[in-house]
């Protein structure tokens, strides 16, 4: 045995059969991150079978599939694939190289790369740059991706190299297989459609994946998020309206305050909805901005001149919205300062549901030894050794998600600011966090109107008597008697344990006739003068 070295590692020579190096090689490459990780990772499982990565498993089953293996190729050599996928080489590669946590691409990406390979192809008929027949049969494959017939044959991890090549690839092989099937063809041929020449046809990873990137978060944003905060909005509007007439006592610094109505503290609420609501409006102007048409760096290599702007309208067509090309493709795929903006409005509303969220907990805490203002639908026991408890669980829901929602800014904030030169390479990661986030603030909206405030219901004994516990309602006597001698009649109040009346009464600073006439808490809700 050869003991030659090469810094910490010997260099053996082992022999092995020809058929089963050709495997070998098609399964997972050559060199040292392929044949020879591979093989040394085999010989140190033999001598401690507890020790198998996460890669070596997902080599095996392909070879003992009982559907069989097919032999795909991409410019790196061979794989095998298993023959009911309709992914190839590049796809099963980054299922080798990319063995990173179990986050695989949104259903939206995917969805997105079927809009616009759709798109694509539909114009490069359109310009006489793609026989008819190949786009027609990537036209119908496409479709099968937008509608999420093909969803099992998209596996990649969203941690994979940071422009997301290996899922355009993935589209582009599953959408060129489907459609050689559908011709009668052989899958892996690449005959009659290739994924690069055909699918990919003017187009570039580049260029494409912030485009499903933006397609993706559009529709998020229009189909889901936006009608869920609008109707939590409408929830809290009703009872804004509902509880109009219920005088309250206000809470500043979580101390007693001066009176509002239950009605008016909610319309705070929905103030900020309704701000949200516009902010999230603002953020889709950018997001409207295509990127297609830009291929690599921006300048629009290897594309018809009209290519972009028929794409974007196609994309339209298909959607239903308003897309349209960016005017400045380098922007579009160096920076991402649009997903930024959105995840920027998503904080924003996270921050909002915080506050209101905390405050309908506050409110409904006791119900006996808390505020106890507002009573909580119960819909679940509270705890498992405090017979008849309930808690504030949808509250806590909501805020929790509002902590995952700031974290993923964080994060989808600091990928943004990566950008070098002609790239950003943080799209997979930040996509998939504004389309989480996305997706945590429409189903928490809808969960917390449902099964919150639309249950909400105050209780007006505890109402009442915090108000009239209230020592702050001595400022109505400020335009009366003075700030002075109100606060002094506050303090003897609280050192005595008397009513305001008594201690006003005891210093002799009013009557009782005036007393009524000023301290009025119906009339403390809104502006008034002496």
């Amino acid at each position: 045995m050869s003991k030659h070295r090469v810094g910490d590692r010997r260099i053996i020579s082992i022999s092995i059969p020809e058929e089963l190096a050709v495997r070998l090689d098609r399964s997972v490459g050559k060199g040292k991150s392929g044949r020879s990780a591979t093989i040394a990772k085999m010989i140190d499982g033999a001598l401690n079978p507890k020790i198998i990565s996460k890669a070596e498993k997902s080599i095996k089953p392909a070879k003992k599939d009982s559907v069989g293996v097919r032999i795909e190729s991409d410019t790196m050599g061979d794989l095998e694939v298993a023959s009911d996928r309709y992914y190839g080489c590049q796809t099963a590669r980054s299922l080798i190289n990319f063995d990173i946590g179990n986050d695989t691409m949104p259903r939206g990406v995917i969805r997105s790369f079927g809009i616009l390979k759709q798109a694509a192809g539909k114009t490069n008929v359109a310009l006489k740059q793609l026989d008819s027949d190949v786009g027609q049969l990537i036209i119908q494959a496409a479709q099968e991706v937008i509608d999420g017939d093909l969803d099992e044959h998209f596996p990649l991890r969203v941690w994979q190299t940071g422009s997301g090549t290996q899922s355009n690839m993935n589209t582009n092989e599953v959408i060129a297989n489907r459609a050689i099937e559908i011709a009668g063809g052989e899958l892996g041929s690449k005959k009659p459609v290739h994924p690069n020449d055909h699918v990919n046809r003017a187009q570039s990873s580049n260029d494409t994946f912030p485009t499903a990137m933006h397609i993706a978060s559009v529709e998020a944003f229009v189909h889901d998020l936006l009608p869920s905060v609008r109707a939590l909005r409408n929830a809290l509007d009703d009872k804004a309206k509902q509880w109009s007439e219920i005088v309250k006592i206000g809470r500043t610094h979580l101390m007693d305050a001066v009176p509002l109505t239950l009605g008016q503290e909610v319309s705070g609420w929905v103030a900020q909805l309704d701000a949200n609501l516009r902010r999230l409006d603002f953020a889709l102007d950018d997001l409207f901005e295509l990127a297609l048409g830009g291929t690599a760096v921006g300048t629009g290599l290897n594309t018809h001149p009209l290519f972009a702007q028929m794409v974007a309208d196609e994309i339209s067509n298909i959607t239903g919205l308003t897309f349209v090309s960016a005017d400045n493709k380098f922007a579009q795929l160096a920076a991402h300062d649009a997903v930024v903006a959105a995840s920027g409005a998503l904080n924003t509303l996270a921050v909002s549901l915080m506050k209101i969220a905390n405050d309908i907990r506050w409110l409904g805490s006791g119900p006996r030894c808390g505020l106890g203002e507002l009573a909580l639908p119960a819909n679940e026991p509270g705890s498992s050794i405090m017979p008849g408890k309930v808690n504030p669980t949808q509250a806590e829901a909501m805020t929790m998600v509002c902590c995952q929602v700031m974290g993923n800014h964080t994060a989808i904030t600091i990928g943004g600011s990566q950008g070098n030169f002609e790239l950003n390479v943080y799209k997979p990661m930040m996509i998939h966090n504004l389309l989480h986030s996305t997706k945590l603030l429409t189903d928490a909206c809808r969960s917390m109107r449902e099964n919150c405030v639309e249950g909400l219901e105050p209780v007006r004994e505890n109402i009442n008597q915090h108000l009239e516990n209230s020592l702050m309602l001595v400022t109505a006597l400020n335009n009366q008697i003075g700030y002075d001698k109100a606060a002094k009649i506050a303090k003897n109040a609280h050192e005595k344990g008397l009513t305001l009346r008594e201690s006003a009464l005891e210093l002799k600073y009013l009557t009782n006739d005036e007393f009524d006439l000023w301290v009025r808490p119906e009339q403390m809700i809104g502006p008034s003068v002496k």
